[in-house]
């Protein structure tokens, strides 16, 4: 359950994606995954809507919560700290809240160097 603070900043951040056009913001947890068997499945470089992800892409998968602030499949977002700008190509487990999963191809070291990261995310609301 989201506390009363949080939840109003998610609404006021849905209100906003229906109105469309403008820079939202949000604050998420975001750690780092790759594509080796043992964080996926057998399938490693296949992301949750059928993408084929590889090494150098610039890709992050979404908590499911996110998708209804227009982080659906194909929206770009841009992560303070990081450089250029990141699709949405992958989804997470249901389990995960107000969370991002940043690919790092098959480096394995660098995902675990990112470890467990509070970050700001931004991209523009859904046009009516």
């Amino acid at each position: 359950m989201c506390p009363p603070a949080r939840l109003a900043v998610l609404l006021i951040a849905a209100l906003t994606a229906a109105c469309g056009g403008d820079e939202r913001t949000l604050t998420v947890t975001a750690t780092a995954y790759t594509s080796s068997p043992g964080e996926t499945d057998d399938t490693p470089n296949i992301a949750a809507w059928g993408d084929t992800l590889a090494p150098g892409m610039k890709v992050i998968a979404v908590s499911r919560d996110l998708l209804e602030l227009g982080l659906v499949q194909g929206a770009e977002v841009t992560i303070d700290g990081l450089d250029g700008r990141y699709v949405v190509l992958d989804k997470m487990h249901p389990r995960w809240n107000e969370k991002i999963d940043i690919y790092m191809g098959e480096n394995v070291k660098k995902a675990r160097d990112w470890g467990r990261r509070e970050v700001t995310i931004r991209w523009e609301g859904a046009e009516d």
